[in-house]
């Protein structure tokens, strides 16, 4: 099973803020290391100058074999929305796979998402008739928050694992 795990200062190298600027906006975000241990993806959303999204990639980062039947994720949320978001490309642009997480608010909690729930998307509108998510060609990761929650945000996050055929339980996995 593949697995990244933010236990170290340089388990962040790598991720960039890609937020609503790269259009004119002016929301923000990082994604750092926090000295307990985790990694925090972290910024604020404002919808001016036609904005609305904060997002965190990491462009060369294989998650995903033949066979991987989903995500599990230990995290600790805010309240918000978040998409994990998957490209099978090396483009700054195109097609990704989105699935939403909404952790509660102040606690850790595991979180199974199958392949099932993640759905093409191209700057935010579905793209229905785009081909399956393979997972054996993930090639970059990213953390989005979006969807009109303007305001500061925050996603704890200590692990990403790639799961096995076994994957059969939906978000959350408590």
């Amino acid at each position: 099973m593949q697995s990244l795990h933010f236990n170290t200062p340089e388990s962040v190298n790598g991720w960039s803020a890609i937020d609503d600027r790269v259009m004119g906006g002016v929301s923000q975000s990082r994604l750092t290391f926090h000295p307990e241990g985790h990694a925090v993806f972290e910024g604020e959303v404002s919808t001016q100058n036609g904005g609305g999204f904060a997002s965190v990639r990491h462009a060369q980062l294989r998650l995903g074999e033949q066979g991987s039947q989903g995500y599990r994720f230990h995290v600790r949320g805010d309240g918000k929305r978040y998409k994990l978001t998957l490209r099978t490309d090396q483009g700054l642009d195109g097609v990704n796979y989105q699935a939403v997480l909404q952790p509660p608010a102040g606690r850790w909690v595991e979180a199974t998402v199958p392949l099932n729930l993640f759905n093409p998307s191209y700057r935010g509108r579905p793209v229905p008739n785009a081909p399956a998510l393979r997972p054996e060609h993930v090639c970059q990761v990213g953390w989005m928050v979006a969807d009109g929650q303007v305001g500061p945000f925050r996603l704890d996050i200590r692990s990403i694992t790639v799961l096995g055929p076994q994957v059969t339980r939906p978000w959350p996995a408590n």
